[in-house]
């Protein structure tokens, strides 16, 4: 974000994004049956990884400070959780599955890291001559 004056207006954009964000993320882990491994956490944050690597791809979100900041620290803030994945860790390594545990924390941060790289690519990617015409 740049080192422009906060406003309430960027606050509230945030603030209802960041609500849209985590009732989608409830929604989906709520949906999904219990498992040992977290699979719904780790789908949430590696698309949304994706997603925030590739938000710049989306014109609206270049000419609007606004949007970028509802998409992003908003809806895909609320949408992904690093506390859930962290306690999910923790409470695996606990109940003696360290394995399910350091597994699931190298694929989380590696996946993520690909998804967002990926997104990122997506976003700054050429377009072909002609696209435009």
């Amino acid at each position: 974000m740049s080192a422009r004056p906060l406003r309430g207006a960027d606050l509230l954009v945030v603030a209802v994004g960041g609500a849209v964000g985590a009732v989608l993320r409830f929604l989906i882990d709520s949906a999904a049956p219990d498992a040992l491994f977290p699979w719904p956490t780790l789908g949430i944050n590696v698309a949304g990884a994706f997603a925030l690597g590739a938000l710049p791809a989306l014109a609206v979100v270049r000419r609007s400070h606004r949007v970028a900041a509802a998409l992003g620290p908003g809806v895909l803030g609320g949408f992904t959780t690093v506390s859930a994945w962290a306690g999910q860790v923790r409470d695996q390594a606990a109940g003696g599955h360290v394995g399910v545990a350091g597994t699931y924390l190298a694929v989380t941060l590696g996946a993520g890291l690909l998804a967002a790289a990926i997104g990122r690519r997506v976003a700054h990617r050429r377009e072909p001559d002609g696209a435009s015409r």
